[in-house]
């Protein structure tokens, strides 16, 4: 014992003699080894709340030690007041393997082996032990945080984001007719508007939930939700279309992280028997973003005369009032967010201990003090974190260029996602990445196809029994009339109109057709929908009139006159039978889902997951063939309610089979790619079922029936996920 305790001594007296020669020689070698002296510090300062023990060392993580090391052996826990020479010596050498040494030698020494003589597998293999340690431990301890006051708060701001994301799916359906007119919009840009904001979202998704896996759940929300308000603010205010494209762009970019991080975030705070139940409650949140855009929509667009205008140049109408409003659960969610800590879940993956446990005590001290007993103790006092494991990335030196340095770290975050993202494709969670890819694609083809389809339907349908009421008149010849009063849907043809005046009118979908108009006067005109085909025009004067030159087809215009002709496009709704028709069928739409939603809530965690998405899924196929015998608005409207109260099941049931099947470090990339791939689904819905309208009804319902049953039957075969804990 006396020669090994010798032995071990000149061993420990050698070794700081070479620290002191390595400092005396490198400058940067010390500051080195003080640096990894502190890392030091701040690992073992977490031992404060682990529970010592007295005769053996236990390892925890990378080198880090739960009890007091014998002083003889001369361990670096117990040096703290050592000298500097000591501090170098302890950082920069732990000790050096002789030639005949090998790991046996090192165990000797009371050292654990160093991660460096680890290979990738070995470390990985560590973690994902330290992993399923830490997922049944989590759970336990959640439990005794118990459920109260701090997650209903979160559940309110998190609701909060995900209402607006809601909104800002149907705010481009409601704004987009009005948008439309007011900018002038061609018929062959309108369809870019609400294309372009799904695809904001798409790209969003995939980039805020990698990001919510980096830098945590919290912070990527914050971000993303302020870019979204920011840029939906602006764009109520911008006068030009590709501008107001551009902030649209930017303000789906943005809220296209809201779902992936609000369900990962929300998830990691609940009990295993209380995340199915709760999750689906939050879901709920989404229809009423849903309700809350149709009724200020309803209540605000059709009130025209809530506008103003400063000259020509700017125009300001109540459909930018609405965009305004429909921005305001977005800027409450922020202010909220800044109130509330980090998921300590996400804490725990990344090795941030004493963080993690702080915000764990304080859930269980808020809601102990909630629940009347505030001397309940917090008795966690050692929480299990998995092995980090250190990536080596080449970064430019401080002697780059700001943006050369900038450029090379959105570089690495964006590599680090797209790494994040392929280990979704890694065993063990390959397989389930796959059928969840088939059931969201599914899901949202159907769902957001169908929910275009039944809209332009009922216009259509509209527009045939407007037109079914048009009136022909034909060989008219009027001389010396006046004109002063509306004149709707109509056709003329042939007609003759000699000295006559027509002034202070509207002319609403009315085309006139081979006719010749000689010495008359057009004045104070508005018009909508209205045309002149191959007509004749002889010593006519128009003044202030909106006759531009494309409502006159293949006509001609002999000595005439044009005065003060308004150019541009001018909002005109006020007479438009469909504008509250319309606001008030998507109110029901949003509405039919509040009785899904609570149904869901109630048995996701009494029937089980799988059979409610699989379940909802073949129901909602098979009520597309209902579908078929739609002939009226009311009946359409009935279909789409029915349809809509049947699909909220299988979404809540989704979102929370997702969340739950991810393991945490790739909870939001994962759940990111998928509501990527939902916006993707949606926007291929909605080209090949909006193509389809009025054409036939045999393709869109065959096709919705077949995707949703089909996508449905792969659901179930989906691990079931109600009595585990989360990964």
């Amino acid at each position: 014992m006396d020669e090994t305790y010798r032995d071990r001594t000149t061993l420990v007296k050698g070794a700081k003699d070479i620290a002191k020669e390595v400092k005396r020689q490198a400058v940067k070698k010390v500051n080195k080894a003080v640096d990894k002296a502190q890392d030091g510090y701040t690992q073992r300062s977490y031992n404060r709340f682990q529970d010592e023990e007295d005769d053996d060392d236990y390892y925890v993580q990378g080198g880090n030690y739960g009890a007091e090391a014998n002083d003889d052996e001369g361990s670096s826990e117990a040096t703290e007041g050592h000298d500097e020479d000591d501090e170098i010596y302890e950082g920069e050498y732990q000790g050096i393997p002789s030639m005949g040494q090998g790991k046996d030698g090192m165990v000797a020494l009371g050292q654990p082996m160093r991660d460096e003589y680890k290979d990738r597998h070995e470390l990985e293999t560590e973690r994902k032990a330290d992993e399923e340690e830490l997922a049944q431990q989590y759970e336990l301890i959640i439990q005794e945080c118990g459920h109260g006051r701090f997650q209903w708060a979160l559940f309110f701001v998190l609701g909060m984001a995900l209402m607006a994301d809601g909104v800002e799916v149907f705010v481009v359906g409601f704004v987009l007719p009005s948008a439309e007119t007011d900018m002038c919009i061609p018929n062959s840009g309108s369809g870019w508007l609400g294309s372009i904001v799904y695809l904001g979202m798409m790209v969003g998704a995939f980039f805020w939930g990698g990001l919510a896996d980096k830098v945590g759940r919290r912070q990527s929300l914050l971000i993303c939700m302020s870019v979204n308000g920011f840029f939906a603010f602006l764009s109520s205010f911008v006068q030009g279309y590709g501008f107001f494209l551009f902030c649209r762009l930017f303000s789906g970019f943005g809220i296209g992280g809201a779902v992936p991080t609000v369900f990962s975030y929300f998830s990691e705070v609940l009990a295993r028997e209380k995340r199915g139940e709760h999750l689906s409650w939050l879901c709920m949140f989404w229809m009423i973003g849903g309700i809350y855009a149709s009724a200020m929509a309803w209540a605000i667009i059709p009130h025209y005369g809530w506008s103003f205008s400063m000259g020509s140049a700017y125009q300001f109408h109540s459909w930018r009032v609405f965009v305004i409003v429909c921005a305001l659960p977005c800027v409450s969610s922020v202010v909220a967010l800044t109130f509330m800590p980090e998921s300590p879940r996400f804490l725990l993956e990344v090795g941030k201990h004493d963080e993690a446990w702080m915000i764990l005590k304080q859930i269980h001290d808020t809601n102990m003090r909630a629940r009347g007993q505030p001397e309940k103790v917090f008795s966690v006092n050692r929480i299990k974190t998995p092995k980090q494991i250190d990536e080596l990335i080449e970064i430019e030196s401080d002697t780059g260029t700001w943006y050369r340095r900038c450029f090379v770290r959105i570089r690495t975050e964006l590599y680090g996602i797209w790494l994040t993202f392929m280990r979704c494709f890694n065993y063990p969670v390959k397989d389930n990445t796959i059928k969840l890819t088939a059931v969201w694609f599914t899901l949202s083809f159907g769902y957001y196809g169908l929910s275009v389809w039944f809209p332009d339907v009922i216009k259509h349908l509209q527009s045939d029994e407007y037109a079914s009421r048009v009136k022909h008149f034909h060989n008219e010849a009027v001389s010396h009339f006046v004109f002063n009063f509306t004149l709707e849907n109509q056709i003329h043809s042939n007609g003759e109109y000699i000295n006559d005046r027509f002034i202070m009118m509207k002319f609403k979908s009315v085309i006139f057709e081979d006719s010749l108009f000689k010495n008359c006067v057009f004045e104070d005109i508005t018009s909508l929908n209205t045309y002149f085909r191959n007509c004749t025009f002889v010593n006519t004067t128009f003044y202030n009139t909106d006759f531009e030159q494309y409502k006159f087809v293949d006509s001609e215009l002999i000595n005439c006159t044009f005065y003060h002709i308004r150019t541009g496009c001018q909002i005109s709704f006020d007479d438009d039978y469909s504008a509250y028709w319309i606001y008030f069928v998507n109110f029901l739409g949003t509405l039919a889902v509040l009785p899904g939603n609570i149904v869901s809530a109630l048995l996701m965690d009494r029937i089980g997951r799988l059979t409610m998405l699989g379940g909802s899924m073949v129901l909602s196929g098979i009520s597309c063939f209902f579908l078929w015998f739609g002939t009226s608005e009311s009946m359409m409207i009935g279909m789409l309610c029915l349809y809509n109260g049947l699909t909220i099941s299988a979404w809540n049931s989704l979102d929370v089979i997702t969340v739950e099947l991810y393991p945490t470090d790739r909870r939001a990339t994962g759940f990111g790619f998928l509501n990527a791939l939902c916006k993707a689904a949606s926007v291929l819905g909605n080209l090949i079922f909006g193509s389809l309208v009025g054409i036939t009804k045999a393709i869109p319902i065959l096709l919705a029936s077949t995707v949703l049953v089909c996508g449905g039957l792969v659901g179930l075969r989906l691990p079931d996920t109600r009595t585990q804990v989360l990964m």
